[in-house]
């Protein structure tokens, strides 16, 4: 699976705290309090592609508390950054693990499985066998911030849509977990999950970004660029041209990114 640099994931974690459903998050901490552990009086939430534990520092700010959290990543340097952040304030288990290797993650025990901006870059496959491993336990999922295949600019460029279309090609690629689901992650998860008996919420998360998120803007502008830069029949110069006019709307316009929230509960 790809990792990503903690510079990265700090500069996107306030777009993602400000779009994250906190209806559904809501749900998340009551469900968190209704699921006694037998043994122990603590409640396990473990989080797969942890980071440096955003979903851990959104959760606590809405309302978590004394909760284990078990922070599952294959970069042990992102799960260090975690435990120099939280580990004097909260109870933390680190795995550092390949993900793909589902049958070895430490997933016993859970109350819910989270994870934020990670199904998207998933497979079907991924999926399907997550849910098989945790089927029989019927664990609970909170999957946020998958996005959606949408991306609105204000004010438009007549690239836009051949960017999008190219970038949603691009996201369907391998992100390390086979052939990603990219833009369909959430029906899929939301179908399959289901079709296990869950009851299934699904709320929209979108990024709404404007002239306070400008660097977080340019390294998006640059990264859909970058991605989109060959392979999809994109002219180099209009690409170039589409980067130079987004960049230098930044400080008057916006940009809306599609994402969706879910939450699978056992019947």
């Amino acid at each position: 699976m790809s990792s990503f640099s903690i510079a990265w994931l700090d500069l996107r974690e306030g777009a993602d705290f400000a779009a994250r459903d906190k209806t559904l998050v809501t749900q998340v901490l009551q469900w968190l309090g209704q699921a006694a552990d037998p043994v122990s009086p603590d409640r396990i939430i473990v989080d797969l592609g942890a980071g440096t534990g955003s979903t851990l520092r959104a959760l606590t700010k809405l309302g978590a508390n004394n909760l284990v959290w078990r922070l599952v990543d294959l970069d042990g340097k992102l799960l260090d950054e975690a435990l120099r952040r939280h580990g004097k304030n909260c109870l933390i288990e680190d795995y550092q693990a390949d993900l793909n290797i589902i049958g070895e993650l430490p997933l016993t025990g859970a109350h819910i499985i989270s994870a934020s901006a990670l199904f998207d870059l998933a497979s079907a496959e991924f999926i399907d066998a997550l849910i098989a491993r945790i089927d029989a336990r019927k664990t609970a999922i909170y999957a946020a911030l998958n996005y959606d295949g949408t991306t609105i600019w204000s004010p438009a460029h007549p690239l836009d849509e051949k960017v999008l279309a190219a970038f949603n090609q691009d996201q369907r690629s391998d992100k390390g977990f086979g052939p990603a689901l990219g833009p369909d992650c959430t029906a899929y998860l939301q179908q399959a999950l289901e079709n296990k008996g869950y009851t299934v919420s699904v709320r929209p998360s979108p990024w709404q970004l404007n002239a306070k998120d400008a660097q977080l803007q340019q390294e998006l502008i640059n990264g859909i660029a970058a991605a989109v830069s060959e392979g999809y029949g994109l002219d180099a110069d209009e690409l170039s041209e589409w980067k130079k006019f987004r960049i230098a709307n930044m400080p008057d316009g916006n940009c809306t990114i599609g994402h969706w929230d879910v939450l699978a509960l056992p019947r």
